[in-house]
This record gives structure tokens, sequence and C-alpha cells, in this order.
């Protein structure tokens, strides 16, 4: 391959070509030793391949410089992309002083690379005629998005101010690196045991056994039962615990992830990430962080982002006065206390909920296994794109609850490689993540992705599934496909490398087919006896959709509501975490009895890198080109229609960033989108 060495005389395994038929990472044959000398091959040797490009003494041109810098890279990517995963995926401490280690020295080198004068004077020269160069849209669309790049990591900069640019990059990856280490250290070790019959009062089967697990797992006994502060054992605990005394316990212990004085707070780190976020963008020569990283988004301003935020906000507050009604009147019927704290809002909800549609979810698990829903998800991706999943048993990946699936087209070629892991552990972060241990391209004659979804269900036998675990495999799948389904020539424009308020279209929108009464039918079947799902409880189901939306949209409003706040303040402006945070609650007058579903001490997707940073607004952004989008196959009159899930493929799951988003849309949908069925879909708006 070009641009990659098989570096044959070093024996590294990380450095050694990496084994056919399916080209993987060599698991099982490296450790954590292998890679700082892996890294320190690595990067010289792309940095070499920089020079060479800046150092032709040909004209620049799109294959000389843009083509050439694309393809450059190629053994870094790798082994970053493999540590990366791994960092997040299943960690050691061993690999975490690596992290801390390398942070700085790979925020240096993209920092040279981005800085690099001759290199960005070829590109430069090359985009101010880029009209005139005789470009497909494809090319044109990655030279854009190279300038772009280049532009908002600092190329323009000079002097001093290129030099505390670098600084200011290198002492950022530290601090998100030490955040995530942080939390992880928190949610590791966190362990609230259920002593006795009366600690596990009300909780149905599959939370014990869950709980059961996890006792094992943190190696209390096998008699132990216990929770962890992983969501898939600590929401159903919250749900259907009597003993109001722990259910407190547990909610507080999670609200205050990343916020207890001493080595693991992240008060302080969040505090210093916002400081060198306001200088960052100051040298760009923004006002706020906020406006520089919506300049690459959809929402292009933050004015935008508050009108689509408050849209659902006041409307949801108001529903949620009217469930809070309820509830209360549910807490006095059952001689609880009120008012109602927000330890006791799920609680009460199940009960609500089950009196109101005769309907709980312990009734619900029994159908929703974990392995049923994964067959689920696989065969509405061959009904709607032709692919097939063949499993791999037997292949070493980096542990040993990892599953590895062949992914073939129709006519039986390989599309790629999807890769599994869902159970919650101690070296693995919290929540759930789609990734890639190989992106997509066209290059090399092909180039197949490697694709992971990561989730954190909690392991059991058999592991059932809470219909919000069932709608979160199905939303990490659609990631999944955006990766497998990429098909594009250059590697910088494939699968999720997309404009952040976008990436979460094709995620959000394969959750509708987990609610499709004709995949439910199909495949919610009884874990012991193989029945399906009753039709009177399906319909159940899908009666209570709209249950409880008030309190979801509070939960996830208000931290993107804060999240635009905290990154919309002035360059200059130091804050207290914790004060802010509480400041932002009174202002937007956030329910103490629902709460937030993210504080900023444990809030990853602001302050464990930067990509949703001033940017947890896109999962409503996606939502609203979701509603709008899947209503293409209601009006089709078959959630399988051939014609639009082909036009679904062609434009969204395939296209890669081979266009502009809103382009794309338009493609798919033939006009803008529209508001009102996301409102809709919320309950926050009369159908």
């Amino acid at each position: 391959m070009r641009h990659e060495s098989s570096a044959a005389s070093v024996p590294n395994p990380l450095l050694q070509p990496w084994a056919p038929p399916y080209r993987l990472p060599p698991f099982g044959q490296f450790n954590s030793a292998h890679f700082v000398p892996a890294f320190e091959w690595a990067l010289p040797q792309h940095l070499a391949e920089i020079d060479a490009i800046a150092a032709s003494t040909e004209a620049p041109t799109f294959a000389n410089t843009i083509a050439e810098l694309d393809i450059s890279g190629r053994a870094l990517d790798h082994i970053t992309l493999l540590f990366q995963n791994l960092t997040a995926s299943e960690t050691s401490p061993e690999l975490q002083i690596v992290q801390l280690q390398m942070a700085p020295r790979l925020a240096a080198h993209e920092n040279a690379v981005f800085m690099h004068a001759g290199l960005f004077a070829r590109i430069d020269a090359l985009h101010e005629k880029r009209h005139s160069l005789g470009l497909d849209a494809e090319q044109l669309r990655l030279l854009e998005r190279v300038h772009l790049d280049f532009v908002r990591a600092g190329a323009r900069l000079s002097g001093q101010e290129r030099a505390r640019y670098g600084e200011i990059m290198a002492e950022l990856a530290t601090l998100c690196t030490q955040f995530g280490q942080n939390l992880l250290a928190e949610e590791s070790t966190y362990t609230l045991e259920l002593r006795t019959e009366a600690d596990r009062a009300g909780l149905p089967g599959f939370v014990l056994q869950a709980a059961k697990a996890a006792a094992q797992q943190r190696g209390l006994g096998d008699d132990a039962y216990a929770l962890t502060l992983s969501p898939s054992l600590a929401e159903p605990f919250l749900t259907f615990s009597s003993r109001r005394d722990l259910r407190e316990t547990l909610w507080r212990a999670r609200v205050a992830r990343g916020a207890n004085a001493g080595a693991h707070d992240n008060r302080p780190v969040a505090a210093e990430i916002m400081v060198l976020r306001q200088e960052q963008a100051a040298l760009h020569g923004y006002k706020t962080y906020a406006d520089y990283e919506l300049v690459d988004r959809m929402a292009g301003k933050t004015s935008a982002v508050l009108d689509l935020l408050h849209q659902a906000w006041e409307p949801a507050k108001a529903y949620a006065d009217v469930d809070r009604q309820a509830l209360t009147e549910m807490a006095n019927s059952l001689g609880n206390p009120t008012p109602i704290a927000a330890w006791d809002w799920r609680y009460l909800a199940q009960k609500l909920r089950a009196q109101r549609f005769d309907l709980d979810d312990a009734e619900l698990k029994p159908y929703f296994s974990l392995d049923a829903m994964v067959a689920a998800m696989f065969d509405c991706a061959q009904r709607l794109f032709g692919l097939r999943f063949i499993e791999q048993p037997g292949t070493t990946l980096h542990h040993p609850d990892a599953r590895l699936w062949e992914v073939q087209a129709q006519d039986g070629a390989l599309v790629g490689l999807f890769i599994g892991d869902n159970f919650a552990r101690s070296s693995k972060r919290s929540g759930a993540w789609m990734s890639v241990f190989r992106s997509q391209s066209g290059h090399f004659g092909g180039t197949l992705p490697i694709v992971i979804n990561n989730n954190n269900f909690a392991k059991a036998s058999p592991t059932l599934l809470s219909f919000d675990d069932v709608r979160t495999l199905f939303h990490e799948f659609g990631h999944g496909l955006h990766g497998l389904l990429s098909k594009v020539h250059f590697e910088r424009l494939a699968g999720t490398q997309v404009l952040r308020d976008f990436v979460e279209l094709p995620s959000q929108l394969f959750e509708n087919w987990a609610m499709e009464p004709e995949v439910l039918q199909r495949h919610a079947r009884h874990y012991a006896t193989g029945e399906p799902m009753p039709a009177g409880l399906l319909d159940k189901l899908k009666r209570s959709r709209q249950f409880d939306q008030a309190w979801a949209t509070v939960q996830y409003t208000g931290p993107a509501l804060i999240d635009m706040a905290l990154h919309a303040l002035p360059n200059g402006t130091a804050v207290d975490i914790a004060a802010f945070e509480a400041e932002q609650c009174v202002k937007l007058g956030i329910p103490g009895d629902i709460g937030l579903r993210h504080g900023l001490s444990h809030f990853q997707h602001l302050f464990s890198g930067s990509s949703y940073a001033a940017g947890y607004y896109v999962y409503m952004w996606a939502e609203v080109l979701e509603a709008d989008g899947f209503a293409a196959f209601t009006e089709a009159g078959n959630p399988f229609d051939a014609a639009t899930a082909e036009r679904l493929l062609r434009t969204i799951y395939s296209s890669g960033n081979r266009q502009n988003p809103a382009d794309a849309y338009r493609a798919f949908r033939g006009r803008d989108p529209q508001v009102e069925p996301m409102l809709t879909k919320r309950g926050l708006l009369e159908a």
C-alpha cells in the first residue's frame, strides 16, 4: 500500500501488516507497551509524507496535493484509531498512562500538519481557483472541506499567535483526556450493595439478574447484588425500586459524578477547558467559542439553535406541569411523600404508565432479548439496503464479549466488518457510541470499513432490554450503517465525517424501525417461550409512546441550553462550573424534580473532546430532519418501501460528506425539513 511501510524490521505487532482476510488489528498480539514505540515510528513517517507534498517542485494540482493529502498517514491512522477505541472500550491503568502521555504529542502532531506553511500555501492556491480546475462534485467538496479544516485549525495564524495556538491545542488534549479518565474512575469504582430482601423490594427479575451480574463483576460473590452507575442498571432501579432512600442515594451519586472534591474532580478541569476554548476562539477572531463552532454546522448561528430549542422547551415545561399533578396524585395514592423529587419521577411515572395503559417495563422486557433485537436490526438493514450479516465466531477481538460479523451486499460482495460490543464493564466508558477501526475509501482499489458499536447494557443471562435500550441499540446501528454503507472515493468525506448536526440523522432515523409494529411482530418474542409479543401488548406499547415525553424533553433540552449558554460566554469570561450550572438552572426554570440528563461535571459530550461542544443541540436538530424524513416512508404506505429506501441509501447513508447536508436532505425529501413532525412526535404539538 502506498504511504504504508510494513516496518518489517521493527518487532512491534502494531507496525506489521495486519493479516488477511480482514486486516483486523492484531488483537492478542500487542500490549500497552507497544503503543508509544509505534507512535514514535508513525508520527515522523506521516510528517515526512506531508513535507514531501509541500516540497514538490510541481505546481499544485488536485492530484498532487489534495488527493495525496487524503491518502497520507495511513499507518498513523490505523494505530490512532486502534488506540482510541481501546481507551474507550477496554482501557487499563497502563493504557491510561499512555493516553495522558500521548494526548499532547498527538495534538502537537496535528497542529504541525495544519500549521504547515508550505502545504497550506498549495491548498490555498488551489482553493482560490477551485471553480476553474475542472473538478467533479466530490473533488470540489473535498478541496473546500480540506481548506476549511486548515483554516479552522489555525493555518492563517502566524508568529506568536501560531505558537500559542499549538500550546492551547496540546493543553486541551490533555485536559479532555483527564476529564474522561476522572469520570471513568468514579463510575468504575462506585458500588451500592443491596444486602437485604428489603433493599431489593420492588425489583423485577431482570433487574435482580443484572444486579447479581454486576456484583460478580465487582468480585462481591455469587450471592451478592450490587448497583453501578451504568444507566442500563441505574435507570431500571430508579424505575422499579420501592426503596425511596436507596433511589435517592443512587440518584445523588449519578448527579455527583465528576463533582466530588479530590483527585477526580472535573469542575476545575472543565473550567480550564473553557478558558482555553475562549482563547482559541479569540485567536480565530470570533467573540465566543459558540460562534467559532457554529461556522461549520448546519445551524450556522446561536440564534438558530436557541430558536429550535425554545420551540420545544416552553411547551415541554408546560406539559410537565400537567404530568407532575398526575404523579403527585399517584404518590398520594401510594402513601408516598410529596412534593415529589427527582428520584421519584421514574418510579411514579412507571406506576402511572401501568395504570393508564396497563403496561410496565417488566411486562415488556421478556420480549426484548438482546440477541433478538440484534437480529431485528440486521433484518431491517437487509430489507432496506440488501445487507446480510454473517457472524464470524472465534475471531480474536479486543474483549471476549465483542462479536464480529461480515457485512455482505445482496450479491455477496463484502461491504465491511461490523463489531458489536454491548455490555457494561469497569474498563469501558459509559454511554453508547459508534466508532471505526478503519474508514471506507476508494483508495488502493477500495478500502473496506471496520465499524464498531458500543453499548453499556447490564449483562445477564439472558440480557433483556428496556424499550429505551432497544432504541439505543438501533440508534448506534444507524451510525454503524452510515459508516458501513459509505461509498465515496476520498476518506476525508467518508461515512460519519459530516457536519455534526447532520451526523445524528442516520442514527435517529433508524430508531423508527425499532418502533414499527411489523418489526416487533416478527422479532419481539418471549425469551423463554419463543411466543411473539401479544397483539394487545404491542398495542399498549404503541399507545404509550408519547407518555412522559415532557420529562424526556426537559431532561435533554435543559443541558442543550446550558451548553449553548456556556459556550456563548464572551471570550475572557472566567467560569465557576458549579455556580454557572446552578445559575442557569434557575434562569431557565429547570424543574428540580426533573433535573438534567447531564450535569457539567460529567458532560462527556462537551468536555471529553470538542465534537459536541456548543453542539449538544444537534440531537434535536437531527430529530427535525428524522421525523420529517421518516414521513417519506409513511407517505409511501410502507416502512420498507423499496424506492424510498433506495433514495435514502443514495442520498444519505452512502453519500458521506460528498455534498452540502442541506442539499443531501433535499435530494432525499424533495424539499426542506419541517419542524412540526418532531414536535408532534414528542407530543408537544397537536397532530
